[in-house]
């Protein structure tokens, strides 16, 4: 009993220690699915194989042509696709939470046009296609790179617009490979020149549609589609590669991956069976040669394997009729072209509507800021010829009272003038009396100075005679003394007297003595008369001089203020006339441009 109860006990606690365990253990794992465009991550349930996740990364995208795809992963040097009917964490994925799978086209079709319906199935195989060609994965000449690139602008940007799209707007875009860069002798601007030409030349493309352009010249690349491995040929043991596409099996030299060796088409191969390392082909035409290869890992067989398988059952599926849920895609597809279609055109005849409405109504605003322009330009001459007419008006009135002013100025100055002449005859009038006064002064002064001169000489010989009546008097006296002397003696002795001239001597002795009976007194006064009379005359003669002295300084004074006069009232006649022709012309242009 007590050996059963030891058992009973340990199994009880061997089965908690197991359930402990497992509620221990968590019933998810996080994924982190990396697509061309997106992150994605998701809880997974333990128990989920591939094709759980596969679907529920497919529903997520909105994905229903699964067949092309697949989860690829990391395992050490080389890639493996998920298994869709096995688990997830019993394959050898990495380890790492969350788990990283890349979602990948994994067979390519022959004809993009006809076999891929979806547009986001169309989307993902751009997206992947266009990043080998830039890895250089897909080996691309520089023509049809470029080529390429102006339908990825064009599927990106949209239709080219110059006025939008200016120079440099491709610089953070890669669009070529870097091969294809440094080949030539190019700079960044050249080649984005090149590139937005033949973008110009897509004008009305969709994206879709572009893309799908992208595609059709994507596929006739020698390197689309293709997965290489690296193999080893059974009897030589050289180096080859392996190379799987669509179209069949192809083997390469190891320096060239654009023109195989040898070909094996799908429709061409009988069976290809695997053991282990060890490939074998076997043509459908028994009469050619088997024809076997090795791969060097185990892991790498099984993803040829697979290759192989997944290329000839859709090779073998488009040999078929479509499947039904096919035939609807593809009903849906078309009719959702159609739709689109028709939405472009609609859209873009709306566009172009849009365009000319907003082309008219430009060239309306145009047309109305260039009437406004008009308008304001001929409110603002009307203003103008208004202000030119106020001004011509007030310039015609200013004219007009300048006019009669002038008119008045010239009256005054016509008035002036006459007073002029008549004040000129009355200067010429007045000088010719002054002239006359002034010859008859210069007479007077003449005959003044005639008459002086011939006082002058009669003073002259009044003082002449003067002379000699003293002389003849002293004679006389002398005479008398020395006859007195003679009669009667006088103790007094005069000073003998000087010989008389024998006509003194003779009137002396003739003349009785009653005729000498002048004196001092007589003689002085008739002295004292004559010069007065001279002083008389001498000051007469000076006044007169004066006088005529004057008269003749007011004469030139006259003569010169009245040609002053003379000069003015002409220069004053000339100007006043002057202006007064100017401000007659200045009216007459006034009112002539009045009217």
């Amino acid at each position: 009993i007590a050996g059963k109860l030891t058992a009973l006990f340990d199994r009880n606690v061997f089965k908690m220690s197991i359930l402990g365990l497992k509620k221990k253990q968590p019933k998810t794992f996080k994924v982190k699915v990396i697509t061309m465009d997106a992150e994605m991550e998701f809880s997974c349930e333990v128990k989920w194989k591939g094709k759980d996740l596969f679907d529920l990364v497919c529903r997520t995208v909105g994905l229903r042509e699964t067949w092309f795809f697949g989860l690829r992963y990391t395992v050490k040097d080389t890639y493996a696709w998920l298994k869709p009917d096995k688990r997830v964490l019993d394959q050898e994925v990495p380890k790492d939470s969350p788990i990283t799978f890349n979602f990948l086209a994994k067979f390519f079709p022959e004809k993009v046009e006809e076999e891929l319906v979806q547009e986001i199935t169309q989307h993902l195989f751009f997206l992947q296609v266009k990043k080998q060609i830039l890895d250089e994965e897909i080996f691309c000449s520089p023509e049809a790179s470029v080529l390429l690139a102006s339908y990825a602008v064009q599927a990106k940007y949209g239709d080219y617009d110059p006025n939008f799209h200016k120079p440099g707007f491709l610089a953070q875009d890669e669009l070529l490979p870097k091969t294809v860069s440094i080949q030539y002798q190019m700079t960044a601007d050249m080649w984005e020149e090149k590139i937005t030409a033949w973008y110009a030349e897509h004008r009305g493309l969709a994206r879709d549609e572009a893309e799908m352009e992208y595609l059709k010249i994507a596929q006739d690349l020698e390197m689309y589609g293709v997965s290489y491995f690296e193999i080893t040929q059974n009897k030589r043991d050289t180096n080859l590669l392996l190379g799987v596409d669509a179209q069949g099996l192809h083997i390469y030299s190891p320096n060239s991956k654009l023109t195989p060796n040898k070909s094996f088409p799908w429709s061409g191969i009988r069976n290809i069976s695997y053991s282990e390392k060890e490939f074998t082909i076997k043509p459908l035409d028994k009469k050619k040669d088997v024809f076997k290869f090795y791969s060097s890992q185990l892991r790498v067989n099984k993803l040829i394997l697979q290759l192989c398988i997944g290329n000839h059952d859709l090779f073998m599926r488009r040999r078929k009729v479509d499947s039904i849920e096919v035939q609807q895609m593809k009903a849906q597809a078309k009719e959702e072209k159609a739709r689109k279609k028709m939405e472009r055109q609609i859209l873009a005849r709306e566009k172009q509507m849009r365009e000319e409405a907003e082309r008219a109504k430009e060239e309306m605003e145009r047309r109305l800021f260039q009437l406004q322009d008009e308008a304001r330009l001929a409110n603002e001459a009307l203003l103008r010829s208004e202000e030119t007419a106020d001004l011509l008006a007030e310039k015609a009135q200013i004219a007009e009272e300048e006019a009669k002013l002038l008119a008045h100025k010239a009256a005054e100055a016509e008035q002036e003038r006459q007073r002029l002449e008549v004040a000129a005859m009355k200067t010429k009038e007045e000088k010719r009396l002054m002239e006359q006064k002034m010859r008859e002064a210069e007479q007077l002064a003449v005959k003044l100075v005639e008459q002086s001169e011939r006082r002058l000489k009669e003073a002259d010989h009044l003082k002449q005679d003067l002379t000699e009546a003293k002389d003849a008097e002293r004679r006389a006296k002398q005479k008398l003394l020395e006859i007195t002397k003679t009669t009667y003696p006088v103790p007094y002795s005069a000073p003998p007297a000087p010989p008389a001239p024998p006509e003194a001597a003779d009137f002396a002795c003739e003349s009785p003595p009653a005729r000498l009976d002048f004196k001092d007194s007589d003689m002085k006064r008739l002295s004292m008369e004559i010069e007065r009379e001279r002083l008389e005359y001498m000051e007469k003669s000076k006044h007169l001089q004066d006088q005529l002295k004057e008269l003749k300084s007011e004469i030139e004074s006259l003569k010169l203020e009245e040609q002053q006069q003379q000069q003015a009232s002409l220069y004053n006649m000339h100007s006043e006339a002057r202006g007064y022709i100017q401000e007659l012309c200045l009216s007459f242009i006034l009112s002539y441009i009045i009217s």
